[in-house]
């Protein structure tokens, strides 16, 4: 595959487009699923599959490499436990009860968070541009969640499916601050099968109390199909795909197509769920991601010396 890579260059690009372009449809398919199965269900059964072939494809790709021991693995169950257990259950409550047009284009403003959050922790400077890029995000991030109502915001408050994609953020923002500490010692690969792996067995309760053997046999083909794309597809492959553009042309390169996420969901969600995409979204998509690009361009979000762990909605 490598030298079919370096051959034909442009390959590089489709398989990055089309790695990234599938997490927005991790979107769609938590939307299926969770219509026959609790969300902290769903995400189990998701990175339950996803575990099972992350093992072998660590031992695999990164055999011989480190693993975690002693007080490593609190490290490693604080990964699970934002950016697995609590980030997927609050992804699929919003996948489930927000529309997928505003709950994807308002999660895109995540970066600006991290960059936030590795200032605060890691002492990470941050320059004119990355400013000029979190005002744009944060502006647009604004007008989605509002749908350009501020005034009701005001006297209404946050709507609690506001607060559930509020939490998610901030859990994928711990996730990705620790992350870049993990990444110092462990590979992407081992990082990541440890975190999804600590993940699940934490999601393990939640779908015991959810749901019921006789629930699981009542859930439709289809929404099973939608966990096995997610676990498959979402959470495996298009890992490999986005981590193998990575070593090809840089992290500064390839970060710039995790804005077709956001992309992609809208589209589908337009298409397959009948959504409405209007001037609001337009606009706040517009800022956000224009905010994400400049921060990204300005070397704290993406570059090549910054590297965070791949999971949750797909990343």
């Amino acid at each position: 595959m490598k030298k079919t890579l370096l051959k034909y260059p442009w390959l590089v690009y489709v398989m990055l487009a089309c790695a990234t372009s599938s997490w927005g449809s991790a979107f769609i398919a938590g939307n299926i699923a969770t219509q026959d199965l609790d969300p902290g269900t769903v995400a189990f059964f998701r990175f339950f599959f996803a575990t099972l072939l992350l093992i072998p494809l660590m031992l695999w790709l990164d055999k011989g490499g480190r693993r975690p021991k002693g007080k490593e693995w609190l490290m490693m169950g604080f990964l699970g436990l934002t950016g697995i257990a609590l980030y997927n259950i609050a992804f699929f409550i919003a996948t489930r009860d927000a529309p997928v047009v505003k709950s994807s284009l308002f999660i895109a403003s995540n970066p600006i968070l991290i960059l936030l959050m590795s200032a605060l922790f890691l002492n990470e400077k941050i320059k004119g541009r990355q400013v000029i890029g979190l005002i744009l995000a944060l502006s647009g991030a604004s007008i989605i969640i509002t749908e350009g109502q501020f005034s009701t915001l005001i006297s209404d408050g946050f709507h609690q499916v506001d607060l559930v994609l509020l939490i998610a953020v901030i859990c994928w923002a711990l996730y990705s601050v620790v992350g870049k500490v993990a990444l110092q010692t462990f590979s992407s690969l081992t990082c990541t099968t440890y975190a999804v792996g600590t993940g699940t067995i934490m999601l393990l309760p939640f779908a015991i109390v959810e749901t019921s053997y006789t629930e699981l046999q009542n859930t439709s083909l289809l929404s099973w199909g939608a966990i096995i794309h997610m676990s498959i597809i979402v959470s495996v492959i298009s890992f490999v795909m986005y981590y193998q553009g990575i070593k090809m042309i840089g992290a500064a390169k390839a970060s710039i197509f995790i804005n077709l996420m956001p992309l992609s969901a809208v589209i589908l969600a337009v298409v397959i769920l009948d959504e409405a995409f209007t001037f609001v979204h337009f606009l706040g998509a517009f800022l956000v991601l224009t905010g994400v690009t400049i921060g990204s361009r300005s070397g704290g979000i993406g570059n090549k010396t910054t590297k965070t762990p791949v999971m949750a909605d797909g990343r």
